[in-house]
């Protein structure tokens, strides 16, 4: 999937002028991206539009107008798009309350390594690109992970007929969900992009 650059990022009051539609179709394109696993767990299957939305809003924001600060964030956002035969999602643990997170967070370290997507009989295993950002991973782990996925050639061919499950292994914490038609569609043209 090509990598977004400086080109593809409007000025502040360009972004202003096509922000409601683009805005209201990104919402649209993650309704179908945003898989459910288990009752705290949800993933969200990034692309370079969304990335480009994240990049957009974040401009927007905090008022960055010049090349280098685009730059930065360029930098770090394409390392959420999906290379060739990839997909890429950010795992968020949806907890609000303290107690909870107290509960959970030491409980689920390393639950990056127990997520995986099942297709056609054959499993991807997500990898954290950058497992230098986890910090105290060993006591506790963070409520955001990004995750990649790699696939095989058949892998790709057999995402758009599924079945295709995401699963979670991790010893404190199984689920698993199988994806719909509409959202396999949905993420699985990413292969193509």
């Amino acid at each position: 999937m090509k990598k977004l650059t400086n080109r593809d990022i409007k000025d502040l009051r360009e972004y202003e002028r096509e922000r409601d539609a683009f805005r209201a179709e990104i919402i649209g394109m993650k309704k179908k991206r945003r898989i459910h696993v288990g009752d705290i767990i949800t993933m969200v299957f990034e692309n370079a539009a969304t990335m480009r939305f994240q990049i957009q809003e974040m401009a927007r924001v905090e008022r960055l107008i010049r090349d280098e600060q685009i730059e930065h964030e360029l930098a770090t956002y394409n390392e959420l798009i999906p290379d060739d035969g990839q997909l890429s999602s950010t795992l968020f643990i949806e907890i609000n309350e303290d107690d909870a997170l107290r509960h959970w967070l030491p409980r689920l370290t390393a639950i990056q390594d127990h997520v995986h997507i099942d297709v056609a009989g054959e499993r991807s295993t997500g990898r954290e690109p950058d497992a230098d950002r986890l910090t105290r991973e060993d006591d506790m782990t963070t409520t955001v992970h990004y995750l990649k996925f790699d696939f095989t050639d058949a892998q790709r061919a057999a995402f758009a007929g599924g079945p295709v499950a995401i699963v979670i292994d991790h010893p404190q914490y199984q689920e698993s969900t199988e994806l719909t038609a509409e959202q396999r569609d949905e993420i699985g043209g990413d292969f193509a992009a």
